[in-house]
């Protein structure tokens, strides 16, 4: 005999769309907050506006926390400010994301910093003259 929901004409058995089959599988797997935070970083334009979006860009979430480069220092100072709107719009549009704070990172300045160890120091000045 077959098990309950195998045999034809029985409740289970009326097909589905793929939207649900996959959002099933995808919660099944325990994939849902990847691909929100994914989602988010693809979606970054429509979460700040374009504007903001074209002088910034989303780098990495990690432990709960997106990591945005900006080309500028004023830019990452004037976003900081703006950081708990931001953080409230990421919430209410991509929930399953988890992310719980912003780091708004500048350019990154050169560094005379070589190797794994460095000397205090006036550094790189002394060897001009």
């Amino acid at each position: 005999m077959d098990a309950p929901g195998e045999a034809p004409f029985t409740p289970g058995r009326d097909p589905r769309g793929l939207g649900s089959v996959l959002e099933n599988l995808t919660a099944d797997l325990g994939w849902s907050s990847t691909l929100a935070k994914s989602q988010l970083i693809i979606s970054w334009a429509d979460v700040v506006g374009p504007d903001i979006a074209a002088r910034t860009n989303p780098v990495a979430i990690e432990d709960n926390t997106l990591t945005v480069a900006c080309e500028s220092t004023a830019w990452a100072t004037q976003l900081r400010l703006m950081s708990s709107e931001i953080l409230t719009k990421i919430l209410q549009k991509f929930p399953e994301a988890d992310v719980t704070g912003i780091r708004f990172q500048g350019p990154n300045a050169p560094s005379w910093k070589r190797g794994p160890r460095s000397i205090p120091g006036r550094g790189p000045r002394d060897t001009y003259g």
